[in-house]
């Protein structure tokens, strides 16, 4: 024990004879440090500590063998001043008070070393021993004071400390005596004056009491699959023996014994792979839980593939195993112990695998699902692909080209352009599209590459650097265009499929506009001008990625409309309007509430379908506008007029009853629009006959074939709005 002082050479120089008693022995252990100048109530502690341990003198039982060891007491600094004043024994009362009225304090505080040197003089180690420490300050030259006492109760037979604290306050000292005590099994007290000193004193001097009669106490012995694996709870094989033999190829998960105090010795035995572990333990006064360690138990299993595979590519795996649920086959690196690529077993055997993606030495692995352990391995390289990329001399920005390739092509594997040395496409196309394939240019002029790569992993196993051209774009139109209205626009540009002309505003976003074109519908080409004026772009954009290649400027101008119609009308009549205006294709009139958005409608007419237009009056009598809509984005409301719809009575008179399957004559007075209908209906149905009212008044109108309650009813044509209705019973 590298951490022990030799015992002082006065100790070992004693007889033999004088250290064995038959009584019960101690030692105290003073506290001869500076320390103990310092005063209580004016009084030197080591002045206190000499009274009651006289006084201790005279009380202590006569059966108490003890002895007195001091340390500090001689010389200054000196962590080796320890020494043993009085060897145990039946008559040395007197020697121990003579000898601690002689200690005149200097030195450190070696108490570590001074109740080891106790220890010693006491035959600890084949002897029951205790010392009495009184000590009044913090240990100042073992750094671990809790190793040694640990250290001197696992080495000792039935070893104590008791430790007295004589006017302690510093947390680290009292933490100090507390392990010490602790550890061994003493008690630690703590004393503040000559009278506290005096009662710990004689309370840790006092005869223990007798030992209790030895109680077994429960130990569960396990095992577990490998170091700290699952314990296991299938059967094994236990051997346990202490004095005698307990258990003898015993089957069982685990042990459960009751077991008296001692040394024993267990083994196991796993039937399935014959692996074996043993341990001895000691066994005190409280349960205890004793744990073995078998080698992780791996089910056997095979695993079979080529020597070498290009990086990439799939393989054939032969295996043998337990196939449990989820277990797989892996390639592996060895190196970090993470698989790449796998396949489930439940594929069946042989199945196939992809190899890693870059080239290198990897492993083949059967891993079990459970715990993810490997049970067999076999090496494999994974050797180098290679690609080639070839694509026309002259590449310009946007156009669609050939490009020639050899590589692996497997499934998932394209061809990208990127910007030199990035990973990111700009444009790419599969290589399962044949070679040559197809693949678009950048839109923007510049230096990039052609990138080979392998869809696992995204991994590139190519790049070959190109250059593409710019493109002469240009656009020719009018300066100025009117609301509404087509421009006419010449384009310059490749015409790519999906390249359009837009109209936009100057500070709006460049891939945002109002109105646009696609270049296919022509060059020349319209594009429809936005129907607030204001100052406008017209733009060509490329549609690959929505950039801008050209730009001009067109000022949008306000254009007026005019708008007439009758004042007044009927609900559901019919008017005549005539405007003036710009005439858009989709430009209409439309009669609405004063109130409602520009781009709402009701009943309308394109302006394209002449000058004087036709439109129907609305159902509901009241406030109206007439106006005339330019179909610009947004709508714009050009030109309004007021109209008043007027309502309009209607009667009707008709017998009260009719025979069912008769007919008979209605007068009624009303809209008489020609789509108006008179018709009969009960609650169930609007109507079942009708009659237009265009038929004049009188008319003849239908009765229903079934008796019962109707009603004979007006509708308007418009909305089908119901005006006025009689009752008729049908008998």
């Amino acid at each position: 024990m590298t951490f022990l002082r030799a015992t002082t050479a006065a100790i070992c120089l004693l007889p033999t004879s004088l250290l064995a008693q038959d009584n019960p022995a101690a030692i105290v252990v003073m506290d001869g440090s500076g320390s103990m100048w310092g005063q209580i109530e004016g009084v030197a502690k080591i002045t206190i500590a000499q009274q009651v341990m006289g006084e201790l003198m005279t009380s202590l039982p006569a059966d108490l063998d003890l002895g007195l060891t001091v340390y500090g007491h001689r010389r200054k600094g000196d962590c080796s001043d320890i020494e043993t004043v009085v060897l145990p024994g039946p008559d040395t009362r007197a020697a121990i008070t003579s000898a601690v009225n002689g200690i005149s304090p200097k030195g450190k505080t070696p108490m570590a070393d001074a109740v080891v040197a106790a220890a010693k003089a006491l035959r600890h180690t084949e002897e029951a021993a205790t010392v009495i420490l009184v000590s009044d300050g913090i240990e100042t030259c073992v750094p671990d004071v809790c190793a040694v006492a640990k250290e001197l109760e696992a080495t000792g037979v039935d070893f104590t400390a008791h430790v007295v604290g004589f006017d302690v306050t510093d947390p680290e000292a009292l933490a100090q005596f507390q392990c010490m005590a602790e550890a061994t099994g003493g008690k630690f007290l703590a004393a503040a004056n000559a009278d506290e000193l005096g009662n710990a004193l004689t309370e840790v001097a006092a005869a223990p009491p007798p030992e209790p009669e030895p109680q077994p106490v429960q130990v569960t012995i396990v095992a577990t699959d490998g170091k700290n694996g699952p314990v296991i709870n299938t059967p094994l094989i236990w051997d346990l023996t202490g004095d005698a033999a307990i258990h003898d190829d015993h089957s069982a998960a685990s042990l459960k014994e009751q077991l008296l105090e001692g040394e024993y010795t267990v083994s196991v035995l796993r039937p399935e792979d014959e692996a074996t572990a043993e341990m001895r333990f000691g066994v005190g006064s409280v349960d205890k839980r004793v744990v073995l360690e078998l080698p992780e138990f791996k089910p056997p299993a095979t695993v079979s593939g080529p020597q070498s595979a290009p990086a990439g590519s799939m393989i054939t795996v032969d295996w043998t195993g337990p196939n449990a649920q989820d277990d797989f086959i892996a390639t592996v690196d060895p190196a970090t112990n993470k698989w790449i690529t796998y396949n489930y077993t439940r594929e069946g055997s042989p199945l196939t695998l992809q190899m890693p993606p870059e080239p290198g030495t990897f492993e083949l692995r059967y891993i079990l699902s459970d715990g993810r352990k490997p049970l067999a391995s076999q090496p494999i390289t994974a050797t180098e692909v290679t690609a080639t990329l070839s694509a026309p001399d002259e590449l310009v920005a946007g156009a669609t080209v050939p490009v020639d390739w050899t590589g692996p092509d497997y499934k998932g594997d394209y061809v990208s352009v990127t910007k030199p040395g990035d990973e990111k496409w700009i444009t790419y196309t599969y290589t399962r599209e044949g070679s040559p394939l197809m693949l678009q240019m950048p839109g923007e002029p510049g230096n990039y590459e052609l990138v080979y790569t392998m869809s696992q992993d995204r991994t590139v196993i190519h790049r070959e650097p190109i250059s593409v051209a710019a493109l002469a774009y240009g656009l020719k139109a009018d300066a100025t265009a009117n609301a509404g209205a087509k421009l006419s626009v010449t384009w310059t540009g490749p015409g790519y499929d999906g390249d359009y002309i837009t109209v936009a505003g100057t500070d709006t976003a460049d891939d945002k506009y109002v109105n646009y074109t696609y270049t296919r519908d022509g060059n020349p080409l319209n594009v429809v001008m936005p129907g607030d004026p204001g100052q406008y772009e017209i733009r060509y954009v490329l549609g690959q990625d929505r950039s801008v290649q050209a730009r001009t400027s067109v000022e949008v101008k306000a254009v007026g409309a005019t708008v007439t119609g009758p004042a007044t009308g009927p609900i559901g009549g019919a008017i005549t309007a005539s405007w003036t205006g710009p005439g858009g294709d989709g430009d209409y009139l439309t009669i609405v509430t004063p109130d409602a958005p520009d781009g709402d409608y009701g009943p309308y007419a394109y302006t394209r379908d002449g000058s004087d237009l036709t439109l129907n009056l609305p159902a509901n009598p009241g406030t109206y506008e007439l106006r005339y809509v330019a179909d610009t984005n947004p709508m714009k409301v050009l030109a309004r007029a007021q109209l008043t719809v007027e309502d309009v009575p209607v009667t009707i008179t008709a017998p009260a009853s009719a025979t069912a399957g008769s007919s008979i004559e209605i007068t009624w007075t009303g809209p008489g629009h020609p789509r108006d209908y008179l018709a009969v209906g009960n609650a169930n149905s609007e109507y079942i006959t009708y009659t237009y009212a265009e038929q004049g008044a009188p008319l003849s109108l239908a009765v229903p074939e079934e008796p019962g309650d109707y009603e004979i009813r007006y509708f308007l044509d418009v909305d089908n709005k119901l005006l006025a209705s009689v009752p008729l019973k049908v008998e």
